[in-house]
């Protein structure tokens, strides 16, 4: 079947997909496998598509906002062959009819060169920013894949946008155990129009039983047989970079051209691609410890990286699809994020493995402390962790339970240099269970309490405060924690950005004394002050902030906006603060 290729204005924005030859699939910003979510020219539902064995039928939908160009004109309805294409804002969708398929009929390569994972190392980038930038992406490209070919089709996008003299890069299976042909998962090249791709056997072969990745090369002045191959085959050079983990072997193969001064030069040098050898290989074992991370999960549907120890024994002693069942619910949700990963990612440039390795690590104290303290990990997002508590069973004391989990996974990243935390909290009602589509499912929670306690970790940076929370969590604690453990202080009245109703946020403190420099009486000292801030008194606020330890960074976002309004309320104040960013 013919492959539809979308290409965006950058260069990773970009996937090729199978059309199905039995049914119509939609287009759109938020179209599943078929989403373009790069362009806001492109309405969540914009065209349907059928393929009829010889064209490809478009008709743009009635709720699409913007027009479909068809050779350079506006069309609602029309027809393409292969090598044609059509326009939608930003973005070219081609139909490409074309083939990939192993090949052991290629001559011997002009150069051979094995690279180890410990050579690979001393390797630096020489501009890291654009490799770091597509890496940090794979966590997502895995966790957000339906199945294995959709995590194919991600993966060779992010070759094509990790490696940008590449011309052409797949995903191949293999097996060590038979003399089967390796198989193509998954590929792409940069010209849609081009000929078919033909992998080297050899190479994938090679790479695979020696666990490391190798390079050929073919061009070169001394070979005419090379010279007559990269004619017609279209590359120089291609390497293989095997993918550990359970399963059956995996490669990631990427081919391409020397540039046009390299090849005048008849450079056959591989030193000349260990960068992009390098950015394989990290991929590769990234996606690797990850995949295994999957398969394990499937095998064994174990449910411990999750649950705390007493939902696991809820589960062993009932039925779990009754008790996993989604129902509307009283929960705490937790959101923490980590700080300072983008200087840290700048800094380890040249040591991404051990970046992800202290990251994950990270993360891992957030998991740990919620399962600890009898809580569900709900989610990743990104650099971000989501927890919750009051399900599968009720747990009065929720609040207690995350305020106790916050202020342990704070006094952890204090303690640990290069990160930070920072932490949003809300209690409300919502439905928690299993949650998720036929394809996937996942055991988290849905509803407003959600979104608040993300806007509330959003707020963080904002109000410069570590742990926020809403003010349902904050009247729990300030009656059921005991001042020993934690405290609590009312911030200020803010407007979220894009929200019309105001809310109250409060801060999470631990007790007075080494983890906190205010004492009790400043936390009086402010509350005081903001009361004076929300009555008008803007003069009688500032004097009293002033009387705070410079150390307390939260103070002065409240002393900011009184400062940026001359120590004058405005026409129509109501005591809230409306935030120009989220």
């Amino acid at each position: 079947m013919p492959d539809l290729i979308a290409q965006g204005p950058e260069l990773q924005q970009r996937w090729r997909r199978s059309l199905p030859a039995d049914h119509a699939v939609v287009l759109g910003r938020t179209a599943g496998n078929w989403a373009v979510p790069w362009d806001a020219a492109v309405s969540r539902r914009h065209v349907m598509m059928q393929w009829n064995g010889r064209r490809l039928e478009v008709v743009r939908l009635p709720e699409a906002r913007n027009p479909v160009f068809y050779s350079g004109r506006e069309a609602d309805r029309f027809a393409i062959g292969p090598g044609e294409h059509f326009v939608v804002g930003e973005t070219t969708f081609t139909l490409a009819d074309q083939r990939a398929d192993v090949s052991a009929d290629l001559p011997a390569p002009l150069r051979e060169q094995a690279f180890s994972a410990q050579y690979l190392k001393q390797i630096p980038f020489r501009h890291p920013d654009h490799r770091l930038e597509v890496l940090s992406r794979l966590p997502e490209v895995i966790s957000g894949a339906a199945g294995e070919s959709e995590l194919c089709v991600r993966l060779v996008s992010m070759l094509l946008a990790g490696v940008p003299r590449a011309d052409a890069a797949a995903v191949v299976a293999a097996d060590r155990q038979t003399p089967a042909a390796p198989k193509v998962l998954q590929w792409d090249q940069r010209l849609a129009v081009a000929d078919d791709f033909r992998p080297s056997v050899g190479l994938i072969r090679e790479a695979i039983a020696r666990g490391q990745s190798v390079l050929h090369v073919w061009r070169g002045p001394a070979s005419p047989a090379a010279q007559s191959f990269t004619a017609s085959e279209q590359y120089d050079w291609a390497f293989c970079t095997p993918v550990g983990g359970a399963g059956a072997p995996w490669a990631l193969y990427v081919a391409g051209r020397f540039a046009a001064e390299t090849a005048s030069r008849h450079s056959t040098d591989p030193t000349d691609l260990r960068e992009d050898v390098k950015f394989t290989e990290l991929a590769a074992a990234m996606l690797g410890a990850l995949r295994q991370m999957r398969l394990l999960e499937h095998r064994h549907a174990t449910l411990s990286p999750f649950f705390s120890p007493v939902v696991l024994d809820t589960l062993m002693s009932q039925d779990p699809d009754e008790v996993l069942a989604p129902r509307e619910t009283d929960v705490c949700v937790m959101f923490c994020d980590l700080r300072g990963f983008s200087r840290e990612s700048e800094r380890q440039a040249r040591d991404l493995m051990g970046l992800l390795h202290r990251v994950s690590n990270a993360l891992g104290v957030a998991t740990r402390q919620i399962r600890e303290q009898g809580g569900v990990v709900g989610d990743f997002q990104g650099d971000a962790a989501m927890g919750f508590w009051g399900w599968p069973l009720p747990q009065p004391d929720m609040a207690v339970r995350a305020t106790v989990a916050a202020l342990a996974i704070r006094r952890q990243f204090d303690a640990t240099a290069g990160f930070r935390a920072g932490i949003g909290i809300a209690a409300g009602r919502a439905v928690a269970g299993k949650i998720g589509t036929v394809d996937q499912v996942k055991v988290t929670v849905f509803g407003p309490v959600v979104n608040l306690a993300s806007r509330l970790e959003g707020m963080t940076k904002l109000l410069r405060a570590p742990i926020l929370i809403d003010r349902a969590t904050a009247a729990e604690v300030r009656r059921d924690v005991p001042v020993e453990v934690a405290r609590v202080r009312r911030l200020a009245v803010v407007r979220p950005y894009g929200v019309e109703t105001a809310m109250e946020v409060s801060e999470l403190l631990p007790p007075a004394g080494p983890e906190s420099p205010l004492a009790d009486e400043h936390l009086a000292i402010y509350e005081s002050a903001l009361d004076a801030f929300l009555a008008s008194r803007w003069s009688e606020a500032l004097d009293k902030l002033q009387r705070i330890p410079a150390a307390d960074q939260a103070k002065d976002f409240l002393t900011a906006a009184i400062v940026q309004h001359n120590r004058t309320p405005p026409p129509g104040w109501d005591g809230v603060i409306p935030l120009q960013t989220k």
